[in-house]
């Protein structure tokens, strides 16, 4: 498949366009972004053409790989779904429910394809660990942290420019990590409440629809020494945690586009299509609202 970049940012920048240069099964055809200069210098830099005409790109692809904001990401895949290009989608979809709504309506009218990158969901030892344990059930309880350190004092990441993140912090940000972990081992959210901690944090309690319960702290303003990552679940079987991240983000991305590709070849949706995440959004926006009401939601 012909596939474009939408994007130039250090994401688009460190691991979509290396992918899409190298990953045997797509032919990358060009990049666009809203800065004409980035994509040319970033097109260039993988000999492919940068575009300053984003209908003139999707034209000539049959599928983008989106590497840009959620407050512009829903409004370009639906732009590109109508043009016929499936789907490799960022996480979280969209910062609104309708929006994520719109993307769904357009890839399903369209008969198109479409993965969401949640990167633990892609990762080598995650994916048959995942799997695993939504196979052995009897889950009594899930706990997941996610304490990043993006904005902390001291911080060193390239994403510490990001407005968006800034505005919406932690809870959509590293939020559709850990469900895109807990929903498929636990079950569906039935019921979500949330309450703020320190800066950006926020504490999440879930009642799943399989009957355990769940908790995540989520938070980009974690100190470095005290920051991280873990998902512990306990249950019939044991305790068992999620094995940590040996890789980055390179090698789980090309397993998403993998995933693309077979769902586009035998037209069975992937297990972390957009349906999926328009569910992750919907949690998203629940607990949101939980934190502005100080009341659990149902879902």
């Amino acid at each position: 498949m012909r596939i474009g970049l939408l994007g130039t940012g250090p994401w688009a920048e460190r691991v979509h366009a290396p992918v899409l240069a190298e990953h045997p099964a797509y032919e990358f055809a060009g990049v666009w972004g809203r800065r004409p200069e980035a994509a040319a210098a970033l097109g260039a830099a993988h000999g492919v053409p940068g575009h300053a005409d984003l209908d003139r790109l999707l034209a000539e692809v049959d599928a983008v790989s989106i590497a840009l904001p959620p407050t512009v990401q829903a409004d370009l895949a639906v732009r590109a779904a109508e043009a016929g290009c499936h789907l490799l989608l960022d996480k979280p979809v969209a910062l609104t429910v309708p929006d994520a709504r719109r993307v769904v309506r357009a890839t399903g009218a369209g008969g198109l394809a479409s993965v969401v990158f949640f990167t633990v969901r892609f990762g080598g030892e995650q994916i048959p660990w995942i799997e695993k344990q939504a196979a052995v059930g009897g889950w009594f309880t899930g706990r997941s942290d996610w304490l990043g350190s993006v904005f902390a004092p001291d911080s060193t990441s390239p994403y510490a420019a990001s407005a968006w993140r800034r505005e919406k912090g932690a809870l959509w940000d590293v939020g559709p990590h850990a469900l895109s972990v807990l929903l498929p081992v636990l079950g569906d959210a039935a019921q979500v409440t949330a309450v703020a901690g320190p800066l950006d944090t926020v504490h999440l309690v879930l009642r799943h629809t399989g009957g355990a319960s769940s908790t995540l702290a989520l938070s980009l303003t974690a100190p470095l020494a005290g920051g991280g990552t873990g998902l512990e679940l306990r249950g019939e079987a044991g305790v068992v945690h999620l094995p940590e991240r040996g890789e980055g983000p390179v090698a789980a991305l090309h397993r998403a586009l993998d995933a693309l590709a077979d769902s586009v070849r035998t037209g069975v949706p992937h297990a972390c299509d957009a349906v999926f995440g328009l569910r992750v959004v919907e949690i998203l926006a629940a607990a949101e609202h939980s934190l502005t009401t100080g009341t659990a939601v149902t879902l």
